[in-house]
């Protein structure tokens, strides 16, 4: 279900609120703001004390829940379903949970007992969880409690079944290897980090122009490939940086692009977004769509 901008004033007066009954979604908060063509699918509750704010292009999978105070979602989030925001602490003031543009979640347990930060560019893998507490036994008999908020800087994957910990705040474009634990910030950017605790294995070394090129013409070579399988047939010219496929150009250095978009290109972009090259237009990603007509019908 995609709808338009959309701001609800509950009928009782008490704050802002979005509902579906047909497909179970009840979203309230002080404020509500849904950006331009925002995507929905089933059995979506939101309870916010101050704003709920998701911006355009987004899209919230089924069988979502988010509580806190103010929660604020970036453009062209893809979320695929079983997200869960809140958890101990979710009534306090400081349950804030700030996502950047471009970010892709999943089934995962975000914690806002603490403020959580997601910069731009952020993936989130299945299952992964970040907490912002943690206490048991009483502190007067020398046990520890912990609470601090997290940060995920821009740019940065973390890998399926990874927790990350109260207090972390993890470099821009980190890569976090699955089932690992990050007890302590990760300062270094660049770099990819694994293991429980997490340590850095290595930092990430640029391409050479040759290199890049090289990789490029493998992709291309791979994706014809997958086109052919498609039952499609894009024209593409490759002028590195620049690739034309039909009547459409895109930089695969900084992510521009131009011109004309139709099935062909949906598809490019579908593909080449597995190699990190996210290019987003005001067009769904091929396989995202094909995830919303599934959820949708």
């Amino acid at each position: 279900m995609m709808i338009n901008t959309v701001l609800f004033k509950s009928q009782d007066g008490q704050g802002m609120k979005y509902v579906n009954n047909h497909r179970n979604i009840d979203i309230r908060a002080g404020e509500v703001n849904i950006g331009r063509n925002v995507t929905f699918g089933k059995n979506i509750k939101v309870r916010c004390k101050g704003t709920f704010e998701i911006g355009d292009f987004s899209r919230l999978g089924d069988d979502t829940e988010i509580y806190g105070n103010n929660v604020q979602i970036g453009k062209h989030l893809f979320n695929s379903s079983g997200l869960r925001v809140g958890g101990g602490g979710r009534q306090h003031p400081q349950a804030n949970l700030i996502i950047g543009d471009r970010c892709t979640i999943h089934n995962n347990f975000i914690n806002v007992c603490e403020p959580v930060l997601i910069g731009h560019d952020v993936g989130l893998s299945p299952e992964v969880s970040l907490i912002t507490h943690g206490y048991w036994l009483s502190v007067l008999e020398g046990f520890p409690a912990s609470f601090a908020g997290i940060r995920i800087k821009a740019g940065t994957i973390v890998g399926y079944r990874s927790c990350i910990l109260m207090g972390v705040i993890i470099a821009d474009r980190s890569v976090i290897a699955a089932h690992s634990v990050v007890t302590r910030s990760l300062g270094e950017p660049d770099a990819i980090y694994a293991g429980n605790p997490a340590r850095m294995l290595r930092e990430v070394v640029p391409m050479t122009q040759e290199e890049r090129e090289e990789k490029v013409r493998h992709i291309l070579d791979q994706y014809q490939v997958i086109a052919r399988y498609h039952g499609l047939e894009p024209q593409i010219v490759v002028k590195y940086p620049i690739v034309e496929v039909n009547d459409f150009c895109i930089d695969v250095e900084t992510f521009e692009y131009a011109g004309n978009e139709d099935a062909d290109t949906d598809d490019f972009r579908d593909y080449i977004r597995k190699w990190g090259i996210r290019v987003y237009t005001e067009r769904p990603f091929k396989s995202h769509f094909e995830w919303e007509g599934a959820c949708n019908g």
